[in-house]
């Protein structure tokens, strides 16, 4: 152990702080001080050690209790620091490096081939596919592993061979400061191959693209604006990585009749006003077809009427929401001269007698006008 100054002080945090507090701290100061930003300055290597070797044993909590017991003196004698778990640095460190060069720090395993991209198509349905589920096919255009060279790049009868640069590892070590981290390989782009002979379908690319079709299943009660991830189904990857994703995005025509709320529907209906007056057994739709309604006598416009589960299945369950039947009582624009007469008798009667609600609406006027 190099520093003799308090651990916490050097990464100014206090003896309380937590873990994400300590490595909040250390990578402030590992940027500010870290070699690369700092050139040719040995104060600021210095820090930057110090910090480093503070952050070492305070983000790991069988070295922090330690040295919160015995303080410098645990770590003296061949102790050292640095003999627990380090994965913190591994994290804080990926963080910083590729801040400054763009790459990554770890160890020099081979690297794994690239994943294909993500694809997105927008598919339109029906209100009643929405509703029900459904099972669609679309057409896409999407790079699909070369079948002349299955997936490899290279000519039939050859293979891709070792990268040269980086050995078949994918990765390159690079001296940064007092440290020594790796890159990807810029020769084979962390594939760790080299194609020599490319496959003369796919010019070495390992895919090509192709028209296809691919079955997609609606569930019941998706709506407007959500996806659905089809895994796999995206482009395919390259050196062995895997396929990339297809998401769909859900579109729902609109319906001449429903209008959704989530998994409730409201439909408008249209009502005469002798039905509504004297009540009646009237017909509505539903997404099933065709029920009966009993609506009382003296039924006001706007009233509001309820079928249970005859709305959208809710996604992901068997319930269902209801569907809420409104009532809107018809007034004609055009009258024949039979109706005329039927409703100037009516008019007769009504002024005669009046309802309830005029008389104590009118009773009320009087009241405040005189």
């Amino acid at each position: 152990m190099q520093t003799t100054r308090d651990l916490y002080e050097v990464l100014e945090v206090s003896r309380t702080s937590t873990i994400d507090e300590i490595k909040k701290a250390y990578r402030k100061k590992a940027l500010q001080f870290h070699p690369d930003r700092n050139p040719n300055n040995k104060e600021a290597e210095e820090k930057f050690k110090e910090a480093t070797e503070a952050y070492s044993i305070l983000s790991e909590p069988e070295n922090r209790r330690k040295y919160d017991q015995f303080g410098h003196a645990a770590f003296q004698q061949g102790a050292g620091f640095g003999q627990g778990d380090f994965s913190g640095f591994e994290d804080i460190f990926g963080d910083l490096f590729g801040a400054f060069f763009g790459g990554q720090a770890g160890g020099g395993g081979r690297s794994r081939g690239r994943a294909g991209r993500d694809l997105k198509y927008d598919l339109e349905i029906t209100f009643e596919e929405a509703a029900f589920g459904s099972e669609k096919e679309i057409k896409l255009a999407r790079r699909i592993a070369c079948e002349t060279c299955s997936g490899t790049g290279a000519a039939k009868g050859s293979e891709p061979s070792n990268c040269k640069t980086c050995a078949g590892h994918g990765q390159v070590r690079m001296q940064q400061g007092f440290f020594t981290i790796t890159r990807t390989c810029p020769e084979c782009s962390g594939t760790g191959k080299v194609i020599k002979n490319p496959c003369p379908t796919c010019a070495g690319a390992g895919n090509k693209l192709k028209d296809g079709k691919i079955s997609v299943k609606i569930p019941a009660g998706i709506d407007e604006g959500q996806r659905l991830k089809l895994r796999g189904e995206g482009e395919a990857g390259s050196a062995g990585g895997p396929n990339g994703d297809l998401y769909v995005q859900i579109g729902v025509k609109k319906h001449p009749i429903f209008e959704r709320q989530e998994a409730e529907i409201i439909c408008d209906v249209p009502v005469i006003y002798a039905d509504a007056a004297l009540g009646a057994e009237i017909e509505v739709p539903t997404l099933e077809g065709i029920t009966k309604l009993k609506i009382p006598a003296g039924t006001a416009s706007g009233k509001v009427f309820r079928l249970k589960n005859k709305g959208i299945q809710i996604l992901g369950t068997d319930r269902r929401g209801d569907q809420h039947i409104r009532v809107n009582i018809q007034v004609p624009k055009k009258i024949s001269e039979d109706r005329r007469k039927i409703l100037e008798a009516l008019r007769e009667v009504e002024q005669k007698e009046g309802s309830e609600e005029e008389k104590g609406f009118f009773g009320k006027v009087k009241e405040m006008f005189g």
